[in-house]
């Protein structure tokens, strides 16, 4: 089933036009010929795209969890790891992309292991910074399931890194954020071990 939020991203809307207007301009003040053949629908087509990578706004990830949150005596870690993700940086709006690895220790209630990944997306498809967004992720979590613990780690290429300022093309930026039985080193290294086993 596709996302409401998707759909209303990729139609036409009365806000996609405004967006449409102000990168009109935006092309104009870069000294674009806005209607040059091959600019004519651009501004239409980065107002889709800006809504598509943004619906994360309109979108309750608690709410994405608590629909398949069954009771469950499991109390081992679940981890969900390489959850692809793509999100926008808040501070140059260009892109960075990654995985992310997450856990949690059941405490009564499990979820869908799906609605996991779908929480990562809900997060990145808004204007972020990685911290944040590990932090967002884990919190989310920890206060819809109540587990004994959670742990999320990020590592992401940013390509304002990349494509400007430093331009330093390989580097990668990884963040962790953990919650109670994590706080344990030895639970946080097994997560760890768990997540390089087959990517070592």
């Amino acid at each position: 089933m596709v996302d409401k939020q998707i759909v209303m991203a990729t139609e036409a809307n009365p806000v996609q036009d405004e967006i449409a207007g102000h990168y009109k301009e935006i092309l104009r003040l870069l000294g674009e010929d806005t209607q040059r053949e091959g600019l004519l629908k651009t501004p239409h087509r980065v107002a889709k795209a800006m809504q598509f990578l943004t619906y994360g706004y309109e979108a309750d990830p608690k709410a994405i969890l608590e629909s398949a949150k069954f009771r469950e005596e499991y109390r081992q870690m679940v981890i969900v790891k390489d959850i692809d993700f793509y999100s926008m940086c808040e501070h140059h709006m260009l892109p960075f992309y990654g995985k992310a690895h997450v856990a949690y220790i059941p405490n009564q209630y499990i979820t869908g292991l799906s609605k996991v990944a779908r929480v990562v997306d809900v997060f990145a498809r808004r204007l972020q910074i990685q911290e944040r967004m590990t932090t967002q992720i884990k919190q989310c979590i920890q206060d819809t399931l109540q587990p004994l613990g959670v742990m999320v780690v990020i590592e992401a290429q940013h390509l304002c890194m990349q494509m400007r300022g430093v331009e330093k093309q390989n580097s990668v930026t990884t963040t962790s954020d953990f919650t109670g039985a994590f706080q344990q080193a030895k639970t946080r290294e097994e997560f760890i071990n768990l997540i390089r086993r087959s990517n070592g």
